[in-house]
């Protein structure tokens, strides 16, 4: 993983762009921003996907694999911290002397000349993001954006609105969140993640409370996340909380999980019940901070909650992709324990009597190594588990750890099923399943490329 240079200037003028693993949601989000405000684009990553695709649409040039010759002449190169320092596009634009930027840096000059939410946390940042959006676009705003997965009221990841508010996604994982002017940031939880990069919990706490001090108008934080209390504790801008506990700003209660969570939510003298579209607990603690948010941001509170609870859900998050002889193949993001455990917990209330398998793929070796039992506590959750191989990203292999660790740690061996080959995984999957039984891939690498895989083999038995 390269280490982004921060002292390098941001040209006051991109010109001409090209991006170094272009496909990630947050590159893709940038590069059609700027397609959109008239830039050449042009781009590579490691492999085809949808977000690939959608730019090539909107006229970008985009490249498979990374070679020098794709670097072209650029005005500007814009970089990912996942690419390797070795990644001969990056090596050649520094050779050339061409400003190469961090994503964030980026993002960060498109957003200061508008109020900017910045929504962060080891989970839920996806969808708290998106449900701020669709609400703020609902009462008749039209904000810029650029979130961590495709919106699918809107079908889109970003876009350059008229309006004077801006809202990101921001990645904690690196700390690049720091270089963001932030208006209003809202904390989704802070549970420990990133530890490889920040070496322990103490710093990780830190870093958020660095991100909220920098928020020039207000803070949004959850009240019940342990992390976020003690991050709470170090912040010293002007704060509103949300959450379950007696004394949040914002207040959850009554939670009932179906199909469909449901949930009141107590603001002042005012207490409103909403039914949202998506399964989850978890998802009716992600409404009340966005109900948060916009509340900090003057929006009416009951018109705030009505536009959140119609939030129809991101990309990749629990998403059903077909069916095939009574069996629902859904596929989700989580790579957390905590963001599992959730994901988990949402899905039983829609499979009903039905299995729960999960089809899971450990993201990086350090998480794997941290909370190889956490992840076998929590996977526990399914009826029966289908375990691949760890998905490396940025990381080397690590001696030792492999999928194995998390099998090792599971209570019932009986119910998990070591499978690295993805051929051997999809059949043992489809054996599983009968009629009425869910299949679940989980984890933020490639595992939803399995997808087509699983229906065939359901198929075919």
């Amino acid at each position: 993983m390269i280490k982004p240079d921060f002292t390098q200037e941001v040209p006051d003028k991109f010109g001409a762009v090209h991006f170094v693993g272009v496909g990630g949601s947050g590159m893709s989000g940038i590069a059609r921003i700027l397609i959109g405000m008239g830039h050449s684009v042009t781009g590579s990553d490691l492999r085809d996907s949808s977000n690939v695709a959608a730019l090539r649409e909107l006229g970008a040039k985009i490249y498979i694999g990374h070679d020098q010759s794709h670097l072209g002449n650029p005005d500007t190169v814009v970089v990912t911290s996942a690419l390797w320092p070795t990644n001969p596009e990056y090596l050649l634009a520094k050779q050339k002397g061409i400003p190469v930027i961090h994503r964030s840096q980026a993002l960060a000059k498109l957003a200061s000349s508008k109020t900017l939410i910045a929504v962060a946390g080891a989970h839920g940042k996806t969808t708290s993001t998106g449900m701020v959006i669709t609400a703020l676009i609902a009462m008749g705003q039209d904000p810029s954006f650029v979130n961590g997965g495709v919106i699918n009221s809107v079908g889109q990841s970003s876009d350059s609105g008229s309006g004077e508010l801006f809202v990101i996604e921001a990645d904690e994982s690196d700390g690049s969140f720091l270089h963001y002017d932030t208006a209003i940031s809202l904390i989704t939880n802070v549970d420990p993640d990133h530890l490889d990069h920040y070496g322990s919990i103490e710093a990780f706490h830190q870093v958020f409370a660095d991100f909220a001090n920098k928020s020039k108008e207000l803070v949004v934080i959850s009240s019940d996340d342990l992390g976020a209390k003690e991050v709470a504790k170090l912040i010293s801008r002007p704060m509103v909380t949300f959450g379950e506990a007696l004394d949040a700003t914002v207040r959850v209660q009554n939670i009932k999980q179906d199909a469909r969570v449901s949930f009141e939510l107590v603001y002042k003298d005012e207490v409103s019940s909403a039914t949202l579209i998506l399964a989850g607990r978890h998802n009716a603690l992600n409404a009340a901070g966005a109900v948060a948010t916009l509340v900090g941001l003057g929006f009416d509170f009951e018109a705030s909650l009505r536009e959140v609870a119609k939030f129809e859900g991101t990309e990749r998050r629990f998403e059903l992709h077909g069916q095939e002889r009574g069996v629902g193949v859904y596929d989700d993001f989580a790579h957390h324990p905590t963001e599992v455990e959730a994901a988990l917990n949402g899905a039983r209330a829609v499979v009903g009597s039905g299995k729960l398998i999960t089809v899971f793929q450990p993201h990086l070796y350090s998480r794997t190594r941290l909370f190889a039992k956490e992840f076998a506590e929590v996977l526990a959750k399914s009826d029966e588990v289908v375990l691949l191989d760890i998905y490396a990203a940025r990381e080397d292999p690590e001696p030792g750890v492999t999928g194995e660790l998390i099998l090792n740690n599971f209570s019932d061996r009986t119910r998990i099923h070591y499978a690295p080959n993805w051929d051997d995984a999809s059949a043992m999957a489809a054996s599983l399943a009968q009629a009425g039984d869910f299949i679940v891939t989980m984890g933020c690498g490639d595992v939803y490329r399995m997808v087509p895989q699983l229906l065939q083999a359901l198929k075919k038995g």
